[in-house]
């Protein structure tokens, strides 16, 4: 698989919570995820939403995801569209609900990339190559369970296909 499109990147990179992710105002009062999607970043960045485009990457330091379990924070960024989310390190939960719904992230050292840099990820190679600066960056493979969630589209598509768990 082959994704492509821009860095976006947030003054504030390690220890994105998600509140940062999708503000607590919008949780309990929104319950469609697309219409949620609108203000995903919104209180690290208030024009996010004017300046990314569908299948651009969320980049960030470590500990992304980090605070509640809530799923609202990878449902917001998977209904926005996001190409995925690139990190140095996930936080546990995040991690795991995002692979629920078929969010990819992918686990990396970001430091070279800057905002706007234009990024294409094979994850059959596991190689993030950063175009404008014309960097190879190494990702850290995928589990093969996580693959397969993906793959169907998050647990419950893969349920729904498998009748059941199975890799």
């Amino acid at each position: 698989m082959i994704v492509q499109g821009k860095a976006r990147r947030f003054k504030q990179d390690n220890d994105i919570n998600t509140d940062y992710i999708i503000s607590g105002r919008y949780k309990f009062k929104i319950q469609n995820p697309e219409e949620l999607a609108q203000y995903v970043m919104e209180d690290l960045d208030p024009d996010f939403k004017n300046r990314y485009q569908k299948g651009d990457f969320i980049v960030a330091g470590k500990n992304f995801g980090c605070g509640s379990s809530r799923e609202q924070a990878p449902q917001a960024i998977k209904y926005a569209k996001m190409g995925a989310v690139i990190a140095k390190s996930f936080a546990r939960i995040f991690y795991r609900n995002s692979f629920n719904i078929g969010l990819l992230l992918i686990e990396c050292d970001t430091d070279p990339i800057k905002e706007n840099d234009e990024l294409v990820l094979d994850l059959e190679k596991g190689v993030l190559k950063d175009i404008t600066q014309n960097i190879d960056i190494i990702i850290k493979p995928l589990p093969a369970v996580m693959a397969k969630l993906l793959e169907d589209g998050g647990i419950i598509n893969h349920f729904k296909k498998h009748g059941g768990f199975k890799l």
